[in-house]
């Protein structure tokens, strides 16, 4: 309830500002999204919650929302900011660690150009994270659902971020110190910060390049664990019709404080799509997420989580602001990790996801 008044109050602002602005050309904008979804899990596990290691489209047998929020940006030639609050399932599973009106803030944050000449920025806030090619919103997403690689790995994050662009646009460098790893208040106990960085190579309109890194530690200090991690993806148009996608996500983190033995992860990704028609999307995912020691997923089984995935969806853009998605995802596990309703625990895992997303 506090939320809904918050967002209220904060409406009537945005509406009037909103309305100045096709008078004055403000330099202040509002917009919107949401992305409502139904799936379906064939396991249909008891508490119609997907496996604990998703976290977009996470409601099982239900109508639900999955993300939705306002937003507004303000921008003009050496400042701006931008402040989103949000709603849904996605909210609730990645904002789970926040207290208060924290787990609906989306995004919060000011920056300042440094520089007349070069394209310089400080920013601080909460920002979007800097670590994979997939987010939270869905219509920028070539598949429904995030993959795995997505879904373990910084949806956001809280800081202080230094960033360059180049005159010709090809590069983009950022340096971060960050509260942690997907944390808008540091962890209790945790007096260290975080340190992040962002390198993003476009010779081209069609290749991107990115190497983006994390290194910090997520528990207090009295276990201090280190935790180094990269993200690397490409993501190439190959022709006028089709375009792919490949990336890698490896980490290690220490054993235990001031430990040199690390425990070790790793997940490649491959997406391929073809453009239909002016309207029509079809992408096809495969996936595999290796974390044999629990650091990221623990699954308390013999062999750890080894997971092997594959997606394929199609997408029709109903409006121009509107797109309806279906989608068809197996899991494949090597231990017997997924919920089955009535039947215990099985190796593998089936769903089917349609989305009906609105921007405005």
């Amino acid at each position: 309830m506090k939320t809904i008044i918050l967002i209220g109050l904060l409406a009537i602002p945005f509406a009037s500002l909103l309305a100045q602005d096709q008078v004055n050309k403000s330099p202040l904008t509002v917009s919107g999204y949401a992305e409502v979804y139904y799936q379906y899990d064939f396991n249909n596990p008891a508490g119609n919650t997907r496996p604990s290691f998703v976290y977009s489209f996470n409601r099982n047998n239900e109508v639900s929302l999955n993300l939705g929020f306002v937003k507004a940006a303000y921008s003009k030639e050496n400042v701006r900011a931008n402040v989103a609050l949000a709603a849904g399932s996605y909210m609730n599973a990645n904002y789970a660690a926040e207290g208060g009106v924290l787990k609906n803030i989306y995004e919060a944050n000011i920056g300042v150009k440094l520089s007349r000449k070069a394209n310089l920025w400080l920013d601080a806030g909460v920002f979007p994270s800097h670590i994979g090619f997939e987010s939270a919103i869905g219509k920028d997403c070539w598949n429904v659902t995030r993959s795995m690689l997505a879904d373990n790995s910084p949806y956001f994050e809280t800081g202080v971020k230094l960033s360059y662009t180049s005159k010709n646009e090809h590069w983009f460098l950022s340096a971060l110190i960050l509260n942690g790893w997907q944390r808008i208040e540091r962890v209790y106990g945790n007096t260290t910060p975080a340190f992040g960085s962002q390198v993003t190579y476009k010779p081209n309109g069609s290749i991107t390049l990115n190497a983006s890194s994390f290194i910090g530690s997520d528990k207090p200090d009295s276990v201090r664990q280190v935790r180094y991690f990269h993200n690397f993806y490409g993501i190439f148009q190959l022709s006028k019709s089709w375009a792919a996608t490949i990336g890698f996500d490896m980490g290690a983190e220490q054993k235990a404080k001031g430990s040199s033995a690390t425990n070790t992860w790793y997940s490649p990704v491959l997406i391929v799509k073809y453009a239909a028609g002016s309207r029509s999307t079809l992408a096809a995912r495969a996936e595999y997420y290796q974390d044999k020691n629990g650091v990221i997923i623990a699954s308390g089984t013999p062999n750890g989580f080894q997971t092997w995935g594959f997606s394929a969806n199609f997408d029709y853009a109903v409006a121009e602001n509107a797109t309806w998605r279906i989608e068809a995802r197996t899991l494949h596990s090597k231990d017997q990790i997924f919920e089955k309703r009535n039947n215990g625990l099985t190796a593998g895992n089936a769903s089917l996801t349609t989305t009906l997303a609105i921007s405005f």
